[in-house]
Parts: C-alpha cells; structure tokens; sequence
C-alpha cells in the first residue's frame, strides 16, 4: 500500500516585533492621508484633495525631498530609462518586434536598436529586414534595456550590448515588479553553479552559468546542449526560493535569493513551497538580511 502524507494545521507563529518593524515603509490604502502639508509635491499615486495629499493606490509611501508618491504593491510594470527587462517576442513587424514586457502596452525593440550577430557594425539593410526572424521570433526570450519611453507609457529597447540578447535554457518566474530591487546589476552569477537575471519587468530568467561566455555571438546563439541533473536541481530550488520570498512579501535581490537558497537546503526541493517550510526558511533569510544591514 502506497504511503500518505498527512498533514495537520497548526497555530500559525507570531513574528518578532523587530522583524515587523524592519521595513520600516509607511503602507496607505486609497483615501489615506498622506500628508496635510502643503508644502509637499504630488507625485505619482496621490492627488490632492481638501488642501491635503490623498493616495489613490495602495502602496508604499516614499519621498524624495518634497515629492512624495506611493509606490503601489501591486503593479504593471512602468518603464524607466535604464532599466534592465526580461521579456518574449509576440510579433514580427516592419523593421520592429513586439515584446511583452508586463507593462500596460507592449514594448518595441527596433532592427536599428540591436547588434547584427558578430556585433558587426553597419546600416541595415533590406537583406536584415528580410532575416528578422533568423534572429528573434515570436516566442523567443530576450534580455534588453530600456532606451526611451514614449509618451503613451510604451516602452522602447535596445539590446546593443553583447551582455544582452536571445536567452537560451532556463526557467522564468513571473512576480510583481515592486518586489524586485533596483540595483547597480542585475546580472548576477550565484556562488550556487546558476545565474539570475532579475527583470525590473517582474520577470526574472534562471539559467545554468555558461562556462566561457562567447563574445563573438552577438547575443543571438543560444547553447542547447542537454542541462546536467545538478544544474537542474540548483535551478528548480532557486525558482522554489524565490516563489517562497515572493508569497511572503520580501524583496528580490542577489543576497536575499541566495540566503534562501542557503536556508532551503536542509529540505527537499519539493518541499520548499509548503506553506510551513516557506515560513521558516523566509523568516532565516529576513533574520540574517537584518545581521547584514545591522
């Protein structure tokens, strides 16, 4: 007879009031009062009613100087110049992809605004229109800038760094974009064999670390040679991991993953999203993330 897990609810645990005050964010509902000085800017999230600052989303409330905005928590993703996103071709068009992004609208990333393979350096020509989908087609994965953004809210990329371009085999999780930290790089190869591509998108790419990065590819080659079961298992636990720090509110960074990952490693993997064991090696990683900062 085959075995059954079986598994009792138990009294669910309260967090240290030190914990809870770790973040440390002002957290307002639509109709809160911000602020009833007058002296203040309205910024994104907040309109001004009766001579005081009102949110108009739930969020977080941060100010920058005198400008004060509310940073909802549960978002689209609102382009930035600079950013670095993680998204997948759904159209094939005239001189230009469509991309989803997890924005409003879909993004554009022109023929113009990507390196030719070889990172060859030269107009293009109507033998490149033609060989578009020799390069990207609908349902590929790419890793790209944000070059501008229009006045609509669409969003324009460029991929013309050999660090950005075609991504090869991995897993994507999809998460909001206000859980994902804004950071210098958001390329970071893991001391754990993986490597992560967080999106300011949401979107977050886990791939096996290439063992020599090829320099010569433009960005277009993509490695399809079998995964090894270890890199397999590495990236299934980080994907576990992440969903963990997802489901309990905390923000995605190099360290935090990691941290996690450490925490998660005396379970299974399977293991790793029941809601006890989610509980447990989170509230690991929020302690140790409050050691780090002291």
């Amino acid at each position: 007879m085959a075995a059954m897990e079986v598994r009792l609810p138990v009294a669910r645990k309260l967090v240290g009031q030190d914990l809870a005050r770790g973040s440390g964010r002002d957290l307002v509902a639509p109709g809160d009062t911000i602020t009833t000085d007058t002296g203040y800017m309205r910024g994104h999230g907040t309109y001004m009613g009766e001579e005081k600052l009102v949110a108009s989303v739930a969020g977080a409330v941060e100010r920058v100087n005198k400008l004060i905005c509310v940073k909802a928590l549960k978002t689209r993703y609102n382009g930035e110049v600079g950013d670095i996103v993680v998204g997948r071709i759904t159209e094939v068009q005239q001189k230009r992809w469509k991309v989803e992004t997890n924005s409003r609208l879909d993004s554009v990333l022109l023929l113009s605004s990507m390196n030719l393979p070889g990172g060859e350096l030269r107009r293009r020509s109507a033998e490149d229109e033609l060989a578009m989908r020799d390069y990207l087609q609908e349902g590929d994965l790419i890793s790209a800038e944000v070059q501008s953004v229009f006045s609509d809210g669409a969003v324009s990329l460029h991929t013309r760094s050999l660090k950005y371009g075609k991504l090869g085999q991995g897993v994507l999780v999809q998460v909001s974009p206000s859980l994902v930290k804004r950071q210098k790089t958001h390329f970071h190869d893991l001391p754990c064999g993986a490597s992560v591509i967080l999106g300011n998108n949401g979107f977050i790419w886990i791939y096996p670390t290439p063992e020599q990065k090829d320099e010569e590819a433009g960005g277009f080659i993509t490695n399809l040679e079998p995964v090894s079961l270890g890199d397999r298992e590495v990236i299934s636990r980080l994907r576990n991991c992440i969903m963990a720090l997802v489901t309990q509110k905390l923000m995605l960074y190099d360290t935090s993953i990691l941290y996690c990952y450490e925490a998660s490693l005396s379970h299974q993997i399977k293991d790793i999203l029941k809601p006890e064991v989610m509980e447990e090696i989170v509230l690991e990683t929020r302690q140790r993330l409050l050691e780090l900062e002291g």
